[in-house]
């Protein structure tokens, strides 16, 4: 199979995705509710994010649901119709499709992204596993880009 560490990671991070933002959404009574795990630290807190990445364009960025399905089917395209990939570039592109496919369902089905984890300790925006995956995928593509050993 070409580029399996691609589908791999794809589909691993896609249904790790869906799986705890079904759980908070099921879990937490209502938006903006938030559990401690390490009180003023690290936090678990049920946020709906109409926006992009950081709330940017929030409650009018109905063409990131367009964005995110372009971005999947052109990754899809290069994994079955393009070059074997070498695994670090699989590895990054399957974390990419991961996350846009994960927030994309949610945009798609909801009008928003839940998002669920809060780094309080620098301060930073809720974010979820997709986000974390997009993030993993271009580490994974800067590494693969700077030929490092693979």
């Amino acid at each position: 199979m070409k580029n399996r560490f691609f589908w791999i990671i794809a589909l691993s991070g896609l249904l790790l995705d869906q799986l705890t933002k079904m759980w908070v959404s099921q879990s937490f009574q209502e938006v903006g509710d938030t559990i401690p795990l390490i009180p003023g630290i690290f936090h678990l807190t049920y946020v709906h994010n109409t926006g992009a990445a950081f709330s940017l364009f929030a409650g009018g960025a109905d063409w990131l649901r367009w964005l995110s399905l372009a971005v999947s089917l052109g990754l899809i395209a290069l994994a079955i119709w393009g070059p074997k990939l070498r695994p670090l570039e699989q590895v990054g592109y399957g974390f990419i499709l991961a996350g846009a496919l994960g927030n994309g369902i949610c945009r798609f089905l909801n009008g928003y992204v839940i998002d669920f984890l809060d780094a309080r300790w620098i301060n930073f925006p809720v974010f979820n596993i997709a986000d974390v995956c997009i993030n993993l995928g271009i580490i994974c593509l800067l590494a693969a880009s700077l030929n490092l050993k693979q």
